[in-house]
């Protein structure tokens, strides 16, 4: 997933993995959640959910770029 969204991305959107306890597995993006392993049925994310992290993330960055310019 983390390749998937650098791949993407590139440097323009930091990712970070960091072990939890009991398989824990959350994906935040600017101190915002957009995925949580336990809320979603304790299941990893499939292609389809990865797509959609890696929309939010891709409406976010083009966010920031507006507010810059």
């Amino acid at each position: 997933m983390a390749n998937e969204f650098f791949r993407a991305y590139g440097g323009d959107a930091a990712v970070s993995l960091t072990p939890g306890a009991n398989g824990r597995l959350e994906v935040y993006l600017d101190g915002d959640k957009i995925f949580d392993r336990k809320e979603e049925g304790n299941t990893y994310p499939d292609l389809s959910r990865v797509r959609k992290m890696k929309e939010v993330i891709k409406a976010k960055l083009e966010s920031v770029k507006v507010a810059a310019d």
